[in-house]
């Protein structure tokens, strides 16, 4: 008796899953936004800070405070000498005294003019943020 060869199978394709029909689910409404915004406007102050303190000119806003060493720095807004007196206004602080030191890039000097950085030393804690007043 003959051995019958084995005759190789055919490969069937493979076939997809069945898609299941999906239930038509009622669409909520999309809330949309009341207000597109590209750009955010810059915050502008809780209050002016140019009638802060009556009869006093701006000076500058404080830009930091170092406590080690009791010094503010601030860039100037209008010339300011050694001698002037000053008031620090803020959320919690208020300080008014005179400026006995006076320093660019650590240099000590005695009148600074608008748009300079300066480092006052003071008596009391400040914060970031605080405005400077000359009275």
């Amino acid at each position: 008796m003959a051995k019958k060869k084995a005759k190789p199978k055919a490969k069937k394709p493979a076939r997809k899953p069945a898609k299941k029909a999906k239930k038509a689910a009622a669409k909520k409404p999309v809330k949309k936004a009341a207000k597109k915004s590209a750009k955010k406007a810059p915050k502008k102050p809780a209050v002016n800070p140019e009638k802060l303190v009556p009869g006093g000119v701006l000076v500058g806003e404080v830009a930091d405070f170092f406590a080690h060493v009791g010094v503010i720095a601030l860039t100037l807004q209008k010339p300011l000498a050694v001698g002037d007196t000053i008031r620090i206004k803020g959320h919690t602080t208020d300080l008014t005294q005179k400026v006995e030191s006076l320093q660019i890039e650590h240099e000590a000097i005695q009148a600074a003019s608008a748009k300079d950085a300066v480092g006052i030393k003071i008596v009391e804690r400040a914060r970031k943020g605080d405005f400077v007043y000359k009275v």
